[in-house]
């Protein structure tokens, strides 16, 4: 028994190690993050100041089922005022059903695609999923895998363009998951997902990169400027206006 707690004691410390080494990866050169500045901004944006306190008032023209994504290490419950505003709306809005967002894995990528696979059977008609920073990512990866049960994509400050690191959070996701930003341990697609695909972005983004978050053309339908903070695509107002505008508008 003490050889077995001793061999536990010295395999995590080994893994401590080793996810300390990929926190202090050196950054390519030529790729940054935003400026500290929009970075230290972010506070303010999860203490709330400087939102807008109403949430807009929206009758849905097409109202529809909706999947919402948390970004790394978020919980769903940082998106509530989203769902609860979506569904206020029409829509028939629901989180992903998994708590916190800690990174891909493959038994969560198989629990989400059969809950999409569920949710547009339930409804009879593919799901709209709207993903927040890592949880964008995850949102094009299952619209790769299973089109037939997606409506479309609406990505908020997700890095999906360009070098993954051009954002200042890979060095915690990469000591938290234990693996490095461009090397998942599930397979990605990165070129467009086979639906309608809209990328919500803001110059005052304080953790990713404008450029990753707004992507190029061939790599998205329609690119949205936001104005807010990164925090702040999961319940700033303004946000969760243009959600509700994409929502209505046809492919």
């Amino acid at each position: 028994m003490f050889g077995t707690f001793r061999d536990r004691a010295m395999g995590a410390s080994r893994e401590v190690v080793r996810r300390t080494a990929l926190a202090r990866q050196p950054r390519p050169e030529g790729v940054s993050g935003p400026p500290l500045k929009l970075l230290l901004a972010e506070l303010g944006a999860l203490a709330g100041r400087g939102l807008p306190r109403e949430v807009p008032h929206h009758i849905a023209h097409n109202p529809q089922p909706v999947m919402l994504l948390p970004g790394f290490g978020a919980h769903p419950g940082r998106m509530r005022r989203m769902e609860l505003a979506l569904c206020a709306a029409g829509h028939e809005a629901q989180d992903w059903g998994m708590g916190f967002n800690f990174g891909p894995t493959e038994e969560n990528f198989v629990f989400l695609m059969r809950r999409v696979g569920a949710l547009a059977r339930h409804y009879g008609e593919p799901v709209a999923l709207v993903g927040w920073s890592l949880g964008g990512l995850f949102a094009r990866e299952i619209a790769h895998r299973q089109p037939d049960s997606v409506s479309r994509v609406i990505t908020m400050g997700t890095p999906f363009s360009g070098d993954r690191r051009a954002n200042n959070a890979w060095r915690a996701y990469q000591l938290i998951t234990g693996h490095t930003v461009d090397a998942p341990p599930i397979e990605c697609e990165p070129s467009k997902p086979p639906v309608p695909t809209i990328a919500l972005w803001s110059p005052r983004d304080g953790v990713v990169a404008p450029r990753s978050a707004c992507g190029w053309p061939s790599e998205r339908d329609r690119a949205v400027a936001v104005r807010c903070n990164h925090l702040g695509f999961a319940n700033d107002p303004r946000v969760i206006a243009e959600v509700l505008r994409q929502l209505d508008m046809d492919h």
